[in-house]
């Protein structure tokens, strides 16, 4: 992070609260013009800190009300296993998220979907018919506390 100054900071933190400012309400609140703001946010985006913009849609207005955390351990772990895993999963698009972890499973994955039945659905006609599979264990999110994209800068608190 030795290439981020003050100001790249600040127009990071300032992009992930809303993407859509332009670069004249950047130079207004960091004191700089233009060219400079326009200049800095390409280098960051040509030096991969800004991956894309994206918009974030409300789950539960599009009536996906059940979000699962789905816990997979695989019966092998070959490099071809895992890599046939990951391409299967990537088919389906009640998988959010999708995490290779350490410890008692080798995956974590975040599933949502309208409803319970829909979740059955997923799980019993689609996901388990995937091989390799060796246990699935499935958590269910009663209210979600916090949810956040954004990364905080502590550089800036000083």
């Amino acid at each position: 992070m030795k290439e981020l100054d003050h100001y790249d900071m600040q127009i990071l933190e300032l992009l992930q609260e809303d993407a859509r400012i332009t670069n004249k309400e950047l130079s207004a609140k960091l004191g700089l013009s233009t060219t400079p703001i326009f200049e800095r946010v390409k280098k960051l985006e040509r030096n991969g800190y800004i991956k894309k913009y994206v918009a974030l849609v409300d789950q539960k207005k599009l009536d996906k009300n059940l979000t699962s955390i789905l816990s997979v351990s695989l019966s092998k772990h070959t490099n071809e296993a895992i890599q046939n895993f990951l391409k299967n999963v990537a088919k389906f698009d009640q998988v959010m998220e999708c995490y290779h972890i350490a410890g008692q499973s080798d995956f974590v994955l975040k599933v949502i979907v309208e409803d319970m039945d829909a979740y059955q659905d997923f799980i019993v006609n689609h996901f388990s018919k995937m091989e390799n599979l060796s246990r699935l264990q499935s958590s269910f999110v009663m209210k979600e506390m916090k949810h956040t994209t954004a990364f905080k800068f502590d550089e800036l608190k000083e």
